[in-house]
């Protein structure tokens, strides 16, 4: 295989690595707490993108971003000893992937086109629709945080944050499907 030749994960393997911080998260956050969890994502994100890199040679830019806000609020959470930084993480993360598809969308540059790109062909028209509702599904996850973390205990949030984004981010895609169908475009065949 060549060094540019790109290798495909198991669905079973690429779910491991793509969740897994997250269960990892939940799992310490139920044996010692939100500064244990916090500590088994600062080493498991990590971890899981390394080994993305080497079985793949390739990982997305999103991953990274991910990983920086993990190290810079979970740090701030371990270090000032306050869970308020680890639970803002997931806030100022939608929000700036919110804000970067908006302004994306508003000068007609769909940089969701540049994530799903390879995946999946659409009309300008069905990229610029689909930025905009996912541009929205973020604002509203960070909105939804903002309220969740405040009102709840800690163990709850956790439990928010595993089991409640996540189902709502798969609901979400799904509710866009009928979108994709409609503006996708159809593929040339010889």
């Amino acid at each position: 295989m060549s060094s540019k030749e790109q290798r495909k994960l198991s669905g079973g393997i690429k779910a491991l690595l793509e969740f897994g911080p997250l269960l990892a998260f939940f799992i310490a956050n139920w044996w010692g707490g939100i500064f244990t969890a916090t500590i088994a994502i600062m080493i498991t994100t990590p971890l899981a993108l390394a080994a993305t890199w080497y079985l793949t040679r390739k990982v997305a830019v999103m991953p990274f971003v991910t990983l920086g806000f993990v190290a810079v609020f979970g740090g701030l959470t371990l270090y000032l000893q306050d869970e308020t930084f680890i639970k803002v993480k997931v806030t100022l993360i939608n929000v700036m992937f919110g804000g970067i598809l908006l302004i994306g969308w508003m000068i007609n540059k769909p940089f969701l086109k540049h994530v799903f790109g390879e995946a999946m062909s659409l009309d300008a028209e069905g990229w610029r629709k689909l930025t905009l509702r996912w541009s929205g599904f973020f604002f509203a996850v960070a909105g939804i945080n903002e309220i969740v973390w405040r009102l709840v205990s800690t163990d709850q949030w956790v439990m928010f944050k595993t089991f409640g984004v996540l189902p709502l981010t798969f609901i979400f895609a799904l509710s866009q499907l009928p979108l994709m169908q409609k503006h996708a475009l159809e593929e040339e065949t010889d």
